[in-house]
């Protein structure tokens, strides 16, 4: 009985040291083999089933995955002294795990020192450069035109011309970012802007100063429209003008024309005979004592007057009729 006891003992204890020297690797994560607290060999990188010294080695699993670093927005001065509210967010990976575990052991101390590298690295770009090259998505964005618009009018409210654009700055980071982190065995793969945004003590001047800029683009606007108006209601008035005159040039043509042609006709009308020609004298000067003579008209004539010569002619009490009624003194 002792005996048996004694083989199940055995037996126990030889399961407990094999479960303690086996261990596995899955497909995301390597190993580190760390005997009294120092590593030992080489990082287990592939995946398996794998055997270590029981009770005296121990495994120190490492992600071996992409990994995400999104740093908390932090409020920083730009080069021209423009307070923004900046937040960041990197993708990483372990690359030399021995060096990773040496230094910073796990991924909670890795995240802490990428937020002081990447933040501190962060703050010298962003002082570097202006707001405008931090917000600017490339130096060659070109912004939107309405096609109507003059060539005058698309030089109002351009953009401000830059040199790197906020792509160049994030490069910037990433590079000496990199650089550093390099040491602990991680790589940084990517950067990016998340959010820029002003700081909630500067946004309403910055606001401010956009108004007042968009106010002056647009009495820009106003100032060049009411020019163009006052020009555009100049050559109405001088096309007017102009389309009044040569009208009544051509009015006084036609009735020049007119008139000739009439004068013509009655001439060939009256100048067939001597009676023709006095009958036409006669009545012209009826018509004229018609539009000459009216209620309360005086006349003084000369006895040979051409209007006072029918009048001769008339009968003593005709003459004298006339005379009473036109108020004429002969």
């Amino acid at each position: 009985m002792n005996r048996q006891l004694a083989m199940l003992a055995a037996l126990g204890i030889l399961a407990y040291v094999l479960i303690s020297s086996i261990y596995t690797v899955s497909e995301v994560e390597q190993m580190i083999i760390t005997q009294f607290g120092k590593p030992v060999g080489q990082p287990v990188t592939s995946a398996g089933l794998k055997v270590k010294v029981p009770f005296i080695q121990e495994i120190n699993p490492i992600d071996k995955r992409v990994l995400e670093w999104d740093g908390s927005p932090s409020d920083m001065p730009t080069k021209d002294k423009l307070y923004i509210s900046v937040d960041l967010f990197a993708r990483w990976r372990i690359t030399d795990p021995l060096q990773y575990f040496l230094r910073l052991r796990d991924e909670r101390s890795a995240q802490s020192r990428l937020d002081d590298i990447l933040g501190s690295e962060t703050r010298n770009a962003v002082a570097k450069h202006e707001l405008i090259e931090i917000i600017r998505t490339t130096k060659d964005r070109v912004p939107l035109r309405d096609a109507l618009l003059t060539e005058a009018e698309l030089d109002m409210g351009s953009l401000v011309p830059i040199q790197k654009g906020r792509k160049q700055v994030e490069q910037e980071i990433f590079t000496a970012a990199a650089e550093k982190v390099r040491v602990f065995g991680i790589e940084l793969l990517d950067i990016r802007f998340k959010r820029i945004n002003y700081n909630e003590s500067v946004r309403p001047k910055i606001y401010d100063r956009m108004i007042s800029e968009r106010r002056q683009i647009a009495e820009r606007f106003l100032s060049e429209g009411n020019g163009e108006a006052a020009r555009i209601r100049g050559n109405r008035v001088r096309d007017l003008n102009k389309i009044q005159s040569e009208a009544y040039r051509q009015v006084e043509e036609i009735r020049g024309v007119a008139d000739a042609k009439a004068t013509e006709i009655y001439a060939r009308a009256y100048n067939q005979s001597p009676e023709a020609v006095a009958f036409y004298e006669f009545t012209r000067t009826m018509q004229a004592y018609k539009s000459i003579i009216a209620e309360n008209t005086t006349l003084v004539l000369s006895t040979d007057s051409d209007l006072f010569k029918f009048l001769k002619g008339m009968s003593p009490d005709g003459n004298a009729d006339f005379t009473r009624r036109a108020g004429s003194r002969p």
